[in-house]
């Protein structure tokens, strides 16, 4: 799929679906968070799940949508706790350490930008032992402003000086990927199976991979 690696300085990479299977987050917000919703306001878990979709849906795309402090004072719940009671589900999907080291041979620049909180973002590092993998980490809490707003783009510019051009980014939302083309990122590629339990996504006008194995082997130069 992708020929000329020589055209790209860095890599951005999305973690969650991207880098890690979603069928965690997936689980954790749709599932787990619900029981213990309904257990500590003694609610059917029908009504629990109706309830906190609603209130899911009403900020998605929004800081405060990935922000576990903001979560937790909202719904009187401890958020990284419960994280941790379903943290044997965090994983890493197939083919993304062969990737990320053949991206390390290719002497390209490997940058995490993720959505994620710093505190699940920890958790989830600690429990994959990627962050040896990254040349640089951000967190958009760091940056005040989610990937899904163009802004962040420029945001970032300020921190991770880095060519659009010669820039490739890989997510697997659509939106994210849709601010980034609008920035100026117009080589991105969207993972369009980030749940290993759910069929494939569309990917719109975007190159799509299932995995990363749709990438390998990186030719050297």
């Amino acid at each position: 799929m992708m020929h000329n690696w020589q055209q790209f300085d860095s890599v951005f990479l999305d973690l969650d679906g991207t880098l890690l299977d979603l069928h965690f987050d997936n689980h954790f917000w749709l599932e787990h968070v619900p029981l213990r919703y309904a257990e500590k306001y003694h609610l059917p878990l029908a009504v629990a799940k109706t309830e906190l979709l609603t209130r899911y849906r009403a900020i998605a795309g929004t800081l405060n949508w990935y922000c576990v402090e903001h979560w937790s004072r909202e719904l009187d719940l401890d958020i990284v706790e419960l994280k941790r009671e379903v943290a044997h589900l965090i994983a890493v999907h197939p083919h993304v350490i062969d990737f990320l080291q053949a991206l390390s041979r290719l002497g390209k620049r490997r940058v995490l930008v993720t959505n994620a909180h710093r505190q699940p973002l920890a958790l989830k590092l600690e429990r994959t032992g990627l962050t040896g993998y990254f040349e640089r980490i951000f967190s958009a809490h760091d940056l005040g402003i989610a990937k899904e707003e163009p802004a962040f783009w420029s945001q970032l510019q300020l921190l991770e000086p880095f060519n659009p051009q010669r820039t490739l980014f890989i997510d697997d939302n659509l939106d994210v990927l849709h601010a980034a083309r609008a920035f100026g990122l117009q080589n991105v590629i969207a993972v369009v199976k980030p749940d290993s339990t759910a069929p494939s996504r569309t990917a719109e006008s975007f190159i799509a991979i299932d995995d990363f194995s749709a990438l390998l082997p990186l030719p050297l130069p």
